[in-house]
């Protein structure tokens, strides 16, 4: 048995995943099988396997008997990471090339275990399963571009709908063009006119899936300063996407602004990725592009999840192990959850959905930040929340999650971080405020540990006037500090609050 610290979760049991796909080849080390999943390792390869398939109909021999040795690396590596089981999975050029089976066979020899070579229908599935695990939810059309092939399929909430595999993957398009841009664009729209159910997609959102157009969006936030580099839930407008394709979807991609920002081995590819996407979206007509980082990898392993688990939320799953690695309390964090829901009830502060789970997050992630020096708690919980790998979250919605900590750590009115708060939508602004203000009140009465907040409740005391109570048992709580925060909470809601003692004292703090 591998001992673990701290930093684990100790309930996991590691699990690795090899992707071997057109371009690149990649292993995946997860901490365990969970409905948010952990990278405890990360590596790939540009193999290049498909490169010149459409020529020869074989896998690349340069790429073969690099893709061996480093088979044997990723077998050792998952070996030392203590994962227990392993997964291949390997998709378009391995299942197409003359030598596909050949090479299977000698990879099998080496793993020492099973290839499941995926058929596009698999692929196209787990890809869609990719991106229902990383959303909350999905809805519009998913397209899955890797070397060989571009899988398109329909997704709607936690259905999978109509579904096409086609022969436009970025080294399999580069080749059959012989590297004409033009040309490009000619095969790719005869090729997307057989993916009738793009029709069905306009005014939807169009899911990017893949490494090629990952590391698009990469150049438009580099283009564009965007201040967040995290690639999951990132949005390009229609009319954002429409002018950066057409400056990308030419042979000169070195002299695009922002290119540093690109892997050298990633470029080549990027005009013929911006290429199908504008085909894409001129036969789609999307509401906007919105990027996924979860893909046929992440979609496997939401296969192997049980019913239950595949319907958690994986932004409060995420946060949770969190709480339960970094705060002085879970126990805590969720009474925060229950006692703030009971809080803006009696504000009267309606919630939408959206708004419920990102309160529930923020109050899993509010003592993320303890062990750092007082002065620098908020910046850092701040720092750690907006580049967490979360799923199940837009962008704004992060902006919320790490300004609730910044404010509470630091005050409601802290003027740092601008870039997260020009992120966030002026009511995410105001809610984070008053949630924070919240959090500050009460933390002055529990000191972070679990018992207090189930025996504290709010009171109408008429003229619109919401008393604080404490229990007679806890009457040592109450002093002047609370009562100061719980003013500054009353001019920030505009309410009339009272701090109270039950059957006995009160302070009025507005």
């Amino acid at each position: 048995m591998i001992s673990t610290s701290q930093g684990r979760l100790q309930d996991r049991r590691p699990l690795s995943i090899i992707d071997i796909g057109s371009n690149s080849i990649r292993l995946v080390i997860y901490e365990g099988l969970a409905r948010s999943p952990t990278l405890l390792f990360n590596e790939k390869m540009l193999a290049g396997l498909g490169r010149g398939i459409v020529s020869t109909g074989k896998l690349d021999p340069e790429g073969v008997t690099r893709s061996m040795e480093e088979f044997r690396r990723f077998r050792a590596l998952s070996n030392q990471a203590g994962a227990e089981h392993m997964y291949v999975l390997a998709t378009a050029a391995a299942r197409e090339a003359i030598n596909g089976p050949d090479f299977i066979h000698r990879a099998e020899d080496v793993l020492k275990t099973e290839i499941r070579v995926l058929t596009g229908r698999q692929e196209a599935h787990y890809s869609a399963l990719g991106v229902i695990s990383g959303f909350h939810p999905a809805n519009g059309i998913a397209g899955d571009l890797g070397g060989g092939s571009l899988e398109l399929i329909d997704i709607n909430g936690e259905a999978i709908g109509d579904g096409i595999t086609l022969p436009l993957g970025g080294l399999r398009l580069q080749d059959m063009a012989k590297n004409s841009l033009a040309q490009a664009a000619k095969i790719t729209r005869e090729q997307l006119a057989r993916a009738k159910l793009l029709k069905g997609g306009q005014g939807r959102p169009f899911y990017t899936v893949g490494g090629t157009w990952r590391n698009l969006a990469r150049l438009h936030m580099e283009m564009s300063n965007y201040p967040l580099g995290v690639m999951h839930h990132y949005e390009i407008s229609t009319e954002s996407a429409l002018s950066f394709l057409k400056q990308v979807a030419r042979p000169e991609i070195e002299k695009v602004r922002g290119i540093e920002g690109v892997s050298k081995n990633r470029r080549s590819l990027l005009p013929y990725g911006a290429v199908v996407l504008q085909e894409i979206m001129a036969a789609m007509q999307p509401s906007k592009i919105i990027v996924s980082a979860l893909g046929v990898r992440e979609g496997f392993l939401y296969s192997l999840l049980d019913q239950a688990e595949q319907k958690a939320d994986p932004l409060v799953s995420a946060s949770e192990e969190l709480a339960r690695l970094r705060s002085r309390s879970v126990t805590h964090a969720n009474e925060l959850v229950e006692w703030t829901g009971k809080t803006f009830a009696a504000f009267g502060i309606d919630e939408t959905e959206d708004e419920a789970r990102y309160r529930h997050a923020a109050c899993l992630l509010a003592d993320i930040g303890w062990r750092a020096h007082p002065e620098y708690r908020g910046k850092q919980s701040l720092n750690i929340i907006a580049h967490a790998s979360f799923i199940g979250v837009d962008h704004p919605g992060r902006a919320f999650l790490a300004l609730v900590s910044l404010f509470r750590h630091e005050g409601v009115f802290n003027d740092a971080a601008p870039e997260i708060r020009g992120l966030a939508t002026p009511r995410y602004l105001e809610r984070a405020r008053i949630l924070a203000a919240v959090l500050r009140v009460v933390y002055l009465l529990t000191a972070a540990m679990p018992g207090v907040m189930p025996r504290l409740k709010w009171e109408n005391r008429g003229n619109g006037t919401l008393a604080l109570v404490l229990p007679a048992a806890l009457s040592d709580l109450y002093g002047e500090r609370p009562a100061g925060r719980l003013a500054q909470l009353a001019r920030i809601t505009n309410r009339r609050l009272v701090l109270a003692v039950e059957g006995g004292q009160s302070v009025s703090v507005k």
